[in-house]
């Protein structure tokens, strides 16, 4: 049906405007303040897909049948536009731009689907142009959108970081939407963003747009926290050649080569015929030595904390170490069973096992008979008490590669059908290799996305249909990794076939065994001195036993010491084989991580402003389908009974109607439905208003809802990680495991037995007003107020059930409400001689725990009856930017940009289950940073380039911005950027 559809508006449209007369104009653009004439500027039919641009001169001539009188728009990246009317021919056209100083003029699309003013939109939304890209002390463009207000980015690596706005933060993203030209840029299996590793280049980008908060009623499914749209540059606009190169330094004390370079280059090249046929294509490369993680601190909270713990600790969980991980809570009371069957086996055969276990064997029924203190009561007081213990791990510097690299293509026809439709084919292709944090910390190795898209659009009206690939390549978990090294070189308990002699092979009874043995060494000598004493055998018993506790240390030291004995370290061949060999097989029985989903979508919208006039009321309606198939061997999603995976169906559609009161007041409605075949139907309603005050004073409200559809891990993860087995919260995953059988499941964090309720989506109805205008010409002010309610909240619970050995965390709702706040502030002002000051401040709350908006205190992630929320957000976040783009007309610029946040807790499935319990919560806490980062540019008119000097992290503060997330430091910069479309 959709290829009959294109066909269809094809052929319509070519034969659309056959019989209409043709119009040619032709003249000059020039600098209003140089008078030279101006490369590249974009002149274009209003309303139309045809246009031109001027040349090296200036000059351009445009031929059009779009009959007269129409409206030509004038437009240059750091000119304010201008719109010429045309009533016939012209062969001396003037046109003289004017210098744009300061934002607020710019165009956006994003926010209701139709071009208007960034100040008259009616929800709050934020912009990089290419000037803005180019101008910024960031180190590429993806970086620069912290700056932006309200934009919280967690960085997991040089080139993996994940965006958010109004909390609910984390590692990978799901509740902010990435879009490539219209396609969402998830990896499908993931459901979230994977950085710009495989993105877009910084060369062929024109435009960031951002929509803080719900964009479900336009945008579908997920946008419940945001919206972030990159829009590449249109090759009939941006024409020419254009290149850069990036060297420069990388510098942090954690790292093993504490400064180390890193290489950035890119290429574009991009040309039209005849104004009707045009290509682009783009290839971008960068490789460095990563930012690092050396975060050791004891995480198991087994009678430690984050700031006390050390790895003195026997149940020691570091936060950066793998293969300690104990999320079952083994340790020496796991083993008091085995024990005390042993007391009867005769000793001769214990001997042949090990004579160590026969002598303690012998020892114990010897002191029980003695004495008459039962042999269990010894065993469970003294010999074997209830501590848990954990495995020595590897380092993450152990088991990861750190050299980090991306690789992008991109390249794209277009055609213009006729002067109102353009078709497009468009292919976006990456690789490359980095560390990310989710529920482990992932090796991607050899990471391949694609994005193909094919596309019919109009000024009022698009077709695309589209498909993202995804190849997980030679990814693997560093955390599963560690576990298996460690079971590959000594199990941590023997198979059960392995009968008595097992005792002699595994790790842990290794362990026990030793601690007993100095324990016992102890306490029989302990009780006999207290008895000699005149002590009661009841007194005897508590010194000797205390005597045992006052060297526990040093015995639990022993006991690790003969465990490890046999333990192959990083260096050792030995080491490198079983890493390969974990590696290569696939999880569950390895750390290779496999994951080949694909996303298939279409969608459509049209404008009825050609057959309506949008003087009187404008409407558009527009709908979408997709699928998800999901492909990860078993590796990632539960398996159907016949081996395969399921695929995920949903679709939607939408209204929108708009009416504007004489330029003053303009109200916009909107309704959308979506519905996926795993859950209930959605509702997406918005209504917003806009009054304009002087044409330069903008107040707006909006009352706007979003939803999430639990994402396709949330559903059918079925994933045994080190920490925890993830399942998702479908009833195909509770059957699967019989979660409902027999005793049932118990929550760990009430001890009560889990109900198993319906998943459904998550809901967010969010108020919102805010103010945006232009004062005096010189001051842009932005404001904002919003007031959010989530309903369905989907978060995680954590279960334990009988027939399971580790702790379950399944993807569940919360039922009650959960209230979030904050507003923002931004200020830009210019100044004489056209310095520019910026100021912006934004504040989001979690009205929980007695946290107020103007409080003291941090955000937490517990709410007030003890449920758990990943909130993860700061609660105030500030930039402050100085800079002056051409100073003196000199071609000098620079840029000064100061960044700060606040303190927060952090919540994730990263942590082991006892940290994530609501009364330890408030201590894994992310510490307040801030950054000072600068650049100094000059242009170089003479070989149309831009030599730019910079550096991040200026003053050396390095910081964190999540839980087990690298240590980022400081890096320099020199670029060189050519462009012969080059003007300011």
């Amino acid at each position: 049906m959709l290829r009959t559809t294109l066909l269809y508006l094809t052929a319509w449209c070519m034969s659309a405007g056959l019989v209409l007369a043709q119009t040619k104009i032709s003249g000059t653009v020039t600098d209003g303040t140089t008078s030279d004439g101006l490369v590249g500027v974009s002149i274009q039919v209003k309303g139309k897909v045809i246009g031109t641009i001027s040349d090296s001169k200036g000059n351009f001539s445009l031929t059009t049948n779009t009959a007269t009188p129409f409206t030509l728009v004038v437009t240059s990246i750091g000119y304010e536009t201008q719109e010429v009317q045309i009533n016939s021919n012209r062969s001396d056209l003037k046109i003289v731009l004017k210098e744009q100083a300061l934002m607020g003029q710019e165009v956006v699309v994003s926010a209701s689907r139709v071009e208007e003013s960034v100040l008259k939109s009616p929800v709050s939304i934020e912009k990089m142009d290419i000037r803005n890209i180019r101008e910024t002390p960031a180190a590429n463009f993806y970086d620069a959108i912290r700056n932006l207000k309200g934009v919280e980015v967690s960085t997991q690596s040089l080139m993996f970081s994940s965006v958010n706005t109004r909390g609910f933060s984390g590692n990978g993203n799901t509740r902010v939407v990435q879009m490539i030209d219209g396609i969402d840029n998830q990896a499908p299996g993931l459901n979230f963003a994977v950085g710009n590793i495989v993105g877009i280049s910084e060369l062929d980008l024109e435009s960031v747009e951002l929509l803080p908060g719900s964009a479900s009623a336009l945008y579908g499914p997920n946008a419940i926290n945001g919206l972030l749209l990159m829009n590449s540059k249109n090759p009939f606009l941006y024409q020419g050649v254009s290149a850069y190169t990036k060297l420069g330094l990388m510098s942090a004390d954690n790292r093993s080569t504490q400064t180390t370079p890193f290489y950035d280059v890119a290429f574009r090249y991009a040309k039209a015929f005849n104004n009707k046929f045009a290509f682009k294509l783009n290839v971008g490369y960068i490789t460095a030595q990563d930012w690092q993680v050396n975060d050791y601190r004891d995480q198991s909270f087994r009678g430690t904390t984050p700031d006390n713990g050390t790895r003195s600790n026997p149940g020691y969980d570091g936060v950066n170490v793998y293969g300690d991980e104990n999320s079952s809570g083994a340790g020496l009371a796991s083993l008091r069973g085995t024990f005390g069957q042993l007391l009867g086996v005769p000793l001769t055969q214990l001997n042949a096992i090990s004579a160590p276990l026969a002598q303690l064997v012998g020892g114990i029924n010897q002191f029980s008979a003695a004495t008459g203190i039962p042999s269990t009561q010894l065993i469970n007081d003294v010999l074997l008490p209830n501590v848990a213990v954990s495995r020595t791990g590897y380092n993450e510097f152990d088991l990861v590669n750190y050299n980090t690299k991306s690789l992008k293509l991109n390249g794209a026809l277009h055609y213009r059908i006729n002067d109102k439709v353009e078709a497009v084919v468009q292919a976006n292709w990456g690789t490359g290799s980095t560390v990310y944090t989710s529920s482990d910390r992932y090796q991607l190795k050899n990471f391949t996305m694609g994005l193909y898209k094919a596309e019919l659009r109009g000024s009022n009206f698009f077709v695309r249909a589209y498909m993202t690939a995804e190849n997980s390549g030679d990814t693997y978990a560093a955390g599963l990794l560690g576990t298996y090294i460690n079971e590959a070189w000594k199990p941590s308990v023997p198979p059960a076939s392995a009968g008595l002699a097992g005792l002699a092979q595994g790790w842990y009874p290794q362990y026990a065994l030793t601690y007993a043995g100095g324990a016992f060494q102890t306490f029989v000598p302990a009780f006999q001195a207290a008895l000699r004493a005149g002590q009661t055998p009841q007194a005897a018993y508590a010194t000797a036993l205390g005597a045992v506790n006052s060297n526990a240390g040093a015995f639990h030291t022993a006991a690790r010491g003969v465990a490890d004995q046999g333990r192959v370290l990083p260096g050792d061949p030995r080491f490198d084989q079983i890493a390969a060999q974990v590696k290569a097989n696939p999880i569950p029985n390895g750390a290779l991580f496999v994951d080949r989903t694909r996303l298939y979508h279409a969608e459509a919208m049209y404008n009825f402003n050609e057959i309506i006039d949008p003087k009187v009321i404008e409407i558009i309606i527009g709908g979408n389908y997709r699928q998800y198939a999901l492909n990860s061997n078993g590796t990632l999603f539960l398996k159907k009974s016949d081996g395969s995976e399921f695929s995920i169906n949903e679709f939607g559609g939408y209204t929108q109607v708009s009416k504007n009161f004489n330029d003053v007041f303009k109200l916009t409605g909107s309704v959308r439905y979506d519905k996926n075949e795993n859950f209930a139907g959605q509702w997406s309603p918005r209504i917003s208003a806009v009054y304009t005050a002087n044409k330069n004073h903008n107040f707006r409200a909006s009352y706007q809802t979003g939803f999430r559809i639990p994402t396709n891990q949330n559903q059918y993860i079925n994933l045994n990680t080190p920490v925890s087995l993830l399942i998702g919260g479908l009833p195909a995953l509770w059957d699967n495991y019989k979660l409902r059988e027999g005793a049932g499941s118990v929550n760990i964090a009430t001890g009560q037995a889990w109900t198993f309720p319906e998943f459904k989506p998550e809901r967010a109805l969010s108020f919102e007003v805010g103010y945006k205008g232009m004062i005096a010409k010189k001051l842009l002010v932005d404001v904002y107020y919003y007031n959010t309610t989530m309903k369905n909240y989907i978060g995680g619970v954590l279960l334990r059930n009988a027939a399971i050995p580790q702790v379950i965390s399944m993807s569940t709702n919360y039922t009650g409400d959960i209230k979030t706040q904050g507003f923002g502030l931004g200020f830009d002002y210019l100044l004489p001689k056209n310095f520019t000051l910026g100021f912006n401040l934004s504040n989001n709350t979690l009205d929980a725990g007695g946290v107020k908006m103007f409080s003291g205190e941090k955000n937490r992630n517990v709410l007030d009856d003890g449920f758990q929320v990943g909130y993860n957000t700061p609660k105030y976040r500030h930039n402050i930017t100085f800079g002056n783009r051409n100073l003196g007309n000199s071609g000098w610029g620079f840029n000064v940009v100061w960044r700060h946040q606040a303190a927060f807790d952090w919540l994730d499935l990263l942590q082991p289950a006892l940290a994530r319990l609501p009364q330890n919560n408030n201590q894994l806490t992310i510490p307040a940073f801030g950054t000072l980062d600068a650049q100094v540019s000059k242009k170089i008119s003479s070989i149309k380039s831009i030599l730019k000097l910079g550096g991040t992290n200026l003053l050396g503060t390095q910081y964190r911005t999540g839980w087990g997330n690298p240590v980022v430091g400081s890096m320099y910069y020199v670029s060189l950027t050519f462009d012969e479309l080059l003007n300011k």
